[in-house]
């Protein structure tokens, strides 16, 4: 083994005749840094590389061993290494403190050279075995994380998809959720901030499962005729009964799916919720429950803005695209009717963050995708949005 292959020890002791015993013991097979005092220990375990054990003597003026090992203890760089104490003392309440510091073992005075020979060897090994312990953690904990990070975007692009089959059914785009989900991150963000009352229910996990579902908010809409998801202009009553069971239609599938899992999970708690709740209206003149106010959970109010606002300023079979302007009239128009009133004071101090997300995720032009559209009026009223 090359000299620069053998460990390295510090050797700590205030007695030049105990620093010379273990020098003769241990210089064959380990490089050695050597001091006589505390505070020399302490800078020649800090200099690098820093030291693979550390021999330390217990009983030194001006700064004893115990001092030398709390404060490698608390030093992130060195509070790593193992410290062996060197004491005379046999009382169980000084190796109880010196264990109680950091230390992992002691060698009492007068020293056996085959004893700190074997003490050395053992403690380095045990070191390497933890370290090699410690690394394999680190490894797995990589790996655990890539592989968690790969099952999130598996379960992103699954909710996606999902969402994007129903939405493709009704001429919209997966655009349209990526920006509806984001609204909702936002407006939930900023409610939060803005309002106490709302600031329990709005914490970090739930701000997230509310967005991550948000995607799900039209699934419904498979079970609805394609002639009704289709038609270029306002839906006849009948009709508009049948568009009114997308909500029904969204929480059952997403109930199948929970019973399937066999529990509630957090993530098709609110996809529920969103699913059967975003037509509800805050006076109670939605569908399909006509359930008013606080009723209607948190989660689909926040649905509710966000998904009328991206159809406002969004092209549809049966109508153009609004200025957002326009729909930011509307929606205020809509303060206590349509919507929850503290959320849409939210949406009037945050719009232009808005409709910056609107332009971030706009959807690819495509002029000859709509050439049949009819002329639309400019309110929502009416329209199966």
């Amino acid at each position: 083994m090359s000299e620069h292959e053998r460990r390295l020890l510090l050797l700590v002791d205030d007695t030049p005749a105990n620093l010379s015993l273990l020098n003769a013991v241990l210089k064959n097979d380990y490089r050695l840094r050597i001091a006589g005092s505390g505070a020399l220990a302490l800078e020649l375990a800090r200099r690098l590389p820093h030291p693979d054990l550390v021999l330390l003597d217990v009983m030194m003026p001006e700064m004893d061993g115990y001092e030398v090992c709390r404060q490698m203890a608390a030093d992130p760089a060195l509070a790593h290494i193992p410290v062996i104490f060197l004491t005379a003392r046999t009382e169980e309440e000084d190796e109880a403190r010196g264990f109680s510091l950091g230390a992992v073992d002691y060698i009492h005075k007068p020293f056996s050279p085959l004893l700190v020979q074997m003490r050395v060897r053992n403690q380095l090994e045990l070191y390497d075995a933890r370290e090699r312990l410690r690394r394999q953690n680190e490894w797995l904990e990589q790996k655990v994380g890539e592989r968690t990070a790969e099952l999130v975007k598996v379960q992103d692009a699954t909710m996606l998809a999902m969402g994007v089959m129903a939405e493709l059914r009704d001429n919209e785009t997966g655009m349209h959720l990526k920006r509806t989900q984001e609204y909702l991150r936002l407006l939930a963000l900023a409610a939060r901030e803005r309002c106490p009352d709302y600031a329990v229910e709005l914490d970090d996990p739930a701000i997230h499962w509310m967005s991550k579902s948000a995607p799900l908010h039209d699934i419904g809409k498979v079970g609805v005729p394609d002639a009704v998801l289709h038609k270029p202009g306002p839906l006849s009553e009948a009709e508009f009964a049948l568009m009114k069971h997308h909500p029904t239609y969204g929480r059952d599938i997403i109930v199948q799916v929970e019973q399937i899992l066999g529990e509630e999970t957090s993530f098709l708690r609110y996809a529920r919720e969103i699913a059967y709740g975003h037509q509800e209206k805050w006076d109670g003149s939605g569908y399909p429950q006509g359930v008013s106010g606080t009723a209607i959970p948190l989660s689909a109010r926040l649905m509710a803005l966000a998904d009328v606002y991206d159809a406002l300023i969004s092209r549809r079979v049966y109508k153009p695209p609004l200025a957002h302007d326009k729909a930011v009239e509307i929606i205020a128009k809509g303060k206590g009717t349509h919507f929850d009133p503290v959320l849409v004071e939210v949406f009037l101090e945050i719009h232009a963050e808005l409709h910056a997300i609107a332009l971030q995720y706009a959807d690819p032009a495509d002029p000859g995708l709509y050439h049949d559209i009819r002329e639309a009026a400019e309110s929502y009223q009416g329209a199966h949005i």
